[in-house]
């Protein structure tokens, strides 16, 4: 590991509020992204696997601008985060709504963000499963743990979305909030199936 990766690290440990959970959501998926390469470059090298030649191929296709997506997306994370608290730095002696319509629309910035996470995340968990029948055996837990760092992904942004919508209202924050709720579920009932995939195939 260098120490850019560890620069990194620093920056989320320290006092500042930003990069933060959503950023971290992001830079999991990322990750996760890589390891289901990973997964996918070993399933390709034998034609033992060849069943999963086809999503492996489309998985490793997709690798690069899918980890750049993540790393944009974290980075815009910790930016609609700021927006936040750049819209609540405003001065409250304003006689218009300024103040108040800026720090909502902020919050919704805020809110759409992980949402994109959590929909790239689900994503990811649906190739994984396509994957995880017929990839290379040697590497199932490696898949597993794409998968489980996607999951996770998923969980934060839900959380991430929730922190900023519950307290606005109006029927544009309904719908983040009912996109959230069905794109989670989704998520929660891959990963059900993929545990049961890999740990039927490992044995366990």
């Amino acid at each position: 590991m260098n120490e850019g990766y560890r620069d990194i690290l620093n920056s989320i440990g320290s006092s500042r509020p930003t990069p933060g959970g959503g950023s971290v959501a992001a830079l999991s998926l990322a990750h996760a992204h890589s390891l289901a390469t990973m997964v996918s470059r070993l399933t390709l090298k034998s034609d033992k696997w060849s069943d999963g030649h086809e999503i492996a191929n489309l998985i490793v296709q997709q690798s690069v601008d899918r980890i750049d997506d993540s790393i944009s997306l974290a980075e815009r994370d910790a930016a609609a985060f700021d927006a936040v608290m750049a819209a609540y730095r405003l001065p409250k002696d304003d006689d218009s709504n300024i103040r108040s319509d800026s720090i909502r629309q902020a919050t919704i910035g805020a809110a759409l963000t992980p949402l994109e996470i959590l929909r790239a995340s689900h994503l990811l968990l649906n190739d994984l499963l396509k994957l995880s029948h017929h990839c290379n055996a040697n590497a199932l837990t490696d898949l597993a743990a794409s998968a489980e760092l996607a999951h996770s992904a998923a969980k934060i942004a839900q959380m991430n979305v929730k922190i900023n919508t519950q307290y606005i209202s109006g029927n544009d924050v309904d719908s983040i909030d009912h996109d959230t709720e069905i794109v989670i579920g989704k998520c929660d009932e891959k990963m059900l199936h993929l545990r049961s995939i890999y740990t039927e195939r490992l044995g366990w």
